[in-house]
Order: C-alpha cells, then structure tokens, then sequence
C-alpha cells in the first residue's frame, strides 16, 4: 500500500502520522486553551456556639375571675353585633372567625389552644370550658432546664 500524502499527514497501519511535526503538537492545536483557575483562599472563622438558654416556658395558667366577661367581649368584637344572647352556644365552623377568637383571647391571656386541641373548638362553649381549666404542672424538659446539669452534658437549644 503506498503512502498517502495529503497536506502531510500519512496513514500507516491504524495509525495516522503527521509528517514533520510530532504528535503532541498536533493534539496540542486542537485542545483549549485553558487558563489555570486560582483558588481564592478564604479564611473560615469558627466561631464557638452561642448556647443561650431561652427563658424558661411558663406553662402555669390560673383562669382570671372576669374570664367569662373578656370571652364574651372578644365574641362581640370578633362576630360583631349579630352574637345572640346566648354567645356560649356560636358555632365555630368559620375558620376566620375561629383563628381570630382564638388568636385574640391568646394574647389577653397569654394562654394559647395547643394545636392538638384545635379541632375540639367547635363552639364558643368549648374554648370557654379550656381557659376555665388551671395548669400548675411543668413538662420534663423544664424541669431538665432549671436544674442544674452535668459538666459532660449539653443541650442544644435549637429544638
């Protein structure tokens, strides 16, 4: 087989050879230049954790002697003028008018519904009858809190 000669480049074998240039060159055109990339170095501070003790939930609620007059004027402020006389028996099926009652007599006074007793707020009676009930007990974990704790031990407070 003769060689083949076309613009310098000739087959032998299963190989091609450039003629008069050495293979690296060759591949060398056909790459892309690329410049190489710096690192920017980037000094990390490692900053010891902040372990602030959030103040200690008070769970203890005492019902107010003139609860059932602020429930009943948040149920006239809330529902508006239309309450019958007897508010205790107002259905709570509205959603708006619930999260409002509900939101309203937990700030007055500072005693929320917990989320797993929402769904038992059907009427004005049974929010009435939750804020009627005294809590003296505290949880565990505040216990855990107030005590004072072992040196190996340590509690992070993002729960």
């Amino acid at each position: 087989m003769a060689a083949l000669l076309a613009s310098g480049v000739t087959r032998r074998g299963l190989t091609w050879i450039v003629l008069g240039a050495p293979r690296r060159e060759f591949w060398s055109r056909l790459r892309k230049e690329t410049k190489p990339v710096v690192a920017e170095t980037v000094e990390e501070v490692k900053k010891e954790p902040i372990l602030v003790c959030p103040p200690l939930r008070s769970q203890t609620y005492i019902p107010p002697e003139d609860l059932q007059s602020r429930v009943g004027s948040c149920v006239k402020e809330i529902f508006g003028s239309s309450v019958p006389s007897n508010w205790q028996d107002v259905s709570l099926e509205d959603g708006h008018l619930k999260f409002g009652l509900l939101a309203r007599l937990a700030d007055d006074l500072g005693h929320a519904v917990p989320n797993s007793r929402l769904h038992q707020m059907c009427r004005v009676r049974d929010v009435l009858d939750f804020y009627n009930v005294p809590i003296h007990d505290r949880s565990k974990f505040d216990e855990l809190i107030a005590g004072n704790l072992p040196p190996n031990l340590k509690i992070t407070w993002d729960y």
